[in-house]
Formats: structure tokens, sequence, C-alpha cells
């Protein structure tokens, strides 16, 4: 069962929201909160696997949440769910540890899909914002001082395979299944490639992945 934790400031659209998960049997909302530092501490308390933030909330904010979320539960995902698509909100959520990011006007089995991607160890991003993202992190990271190539080159072998397997889209549990480990030691994995070449979530782990032409030989 995925346990979900979600936060919006508007009572009818967490009505909405928790109607539409609720139609699938294997998710289940176990807190609600209407400003970010409030969704940290029921994060804290009910450790939930994903934690579904509003961006604009009064308060403490969805991009100030993600950094509380994190410290108060490590091991729950963060997805951003907003009405806005503007680059710079996608890029910062991003970039603040965020793992999926859903447009509220999406269609509710895009977001069943979504919860669905980051619980279990994937990324998620609705289709009509995932292009700019990935143009929007290769035009940045061309100003960079340290090329792609040079970031992967402190991986161990495993590590790289683990990179490569998470360009080419795999969640934590196909990757197990891939190189026959356990899914504990992929998360361990994963971490230690975040660690090394200094990103935070999947999709940028995913960027460089392509970009040095790590190939997932399966």
């Amino acid at each position: 069962m995925i346990r979900v934790l979600l936060a919006d400031d508007e009572p009818l659209m967490r009505v909405g929201i928790r109607t539409i998960l609720s139609s699938d049997p294997g998710i289940t909302v176990v807190a609600e909160a209407s400003d970010g530092r409030e969704a940290a501490e029921l994060a804290g308390r009910h450790r939930p696997d994903v934690a579904l933030l509003d961006i604009q909330m009064p308060g403490t904010d969805g991009f100030t949440a993600i950094t509380l979320i994190r410290r108060a539960s490590p091991a729950t995902t963060v997805a951003m769910l907003t009405t806005f698509s503007r680059d710079e909100y996608v890029s910062r959520a991003l970039d603040d540890g965020a793992s999926g990011f859903l447009l509220k006007a999406a269609a509710p089995r895009e977001l069943i899909t979504g919860v669905r991607a980051v619980a279990e160890g994937g990324a998620f991003l609705s289709p009509k914002v995932t292009r700019r993202v990935i143009t929007g992190f290769r035009n940045r990271r061309e100003n960079r001082a340290h090329p792609a190539h040079e970031r992967i080159s402190a991986l161990s072998p495993r590590e790289r395979q683990v990179l490569a397997l998470l360009g080419a889209g795999l969640s934590n549990a196909e990757i197990a299944r891939e190189l026959h480990l356990v899914e504990d030691t992929v998360k361990t994995h994963v971490s230690a490639v975040y660690a090394r070449i200094g990103v935070k979530n999947r999709v940028q782990a995913a960027i460089i992945a392509h970009d040095t032409g790590l190939s997932a030989d399966r």
C-alpha cells in the first residue's frame, strides 16, 4: 500500500485529490496539511511513502516544505502538484530534491501514475513540462565548470551501471532485478551516485547519464 501525505491550502482541492487517489486500491492518503510546516510535522509522524505538495501555500510554501520533509522523514519521496508549469518553479522543485512535478489540470490517471512512479523509486514529470525541464537543465549545465564526464569519473563500475539504468528510466525495484541485487542495496548505490555526481533526484541523474553516453547494456 502506498501511503500519501497531501498538502494543499484549499480544502476542496484536497478532497478532489484524495478522491482520485483513493480510487486506486493500492494508494491511501494517511494525512492532510494546509501548509508546508504542518506537512513536515505530519511527515515526521506518519512517515508516508510520498508527500504530494502544492507549491503556493500561505505561511510555509511547498519549496520550503521539501527541505523540511526531507529532514523529518528522509525516506519520504516528494512530488509537487501545482496549477503552474513555469520553468523556474519546475527547476527549483527539482533542484530542491522533488522527484515529481504534476499539474492539477492533468487527468486523474496521470496523477495516480505519477504517485506510483515516485513511490517505486522513479521520477515523474507531467508530459507538458518534461521537454522544457530537460532543455533547461542541459542549458544550465553547459555553463558549469565541470563537464558531465568529469562528474562521473569517480563512480565505481557498479555505480556506473546504476547510473546507466537510472538514465534508462528504471525504478529501484527494476534496477534490483536487472543487477540481481536486493532493493536496499540499490537504494544505497543510488544515494552514493547522487552524492558523487552532485545531483538530488533521478531526473538530474538521468540527464547526466544521457550526456555522458552511459548505456544500460541489457
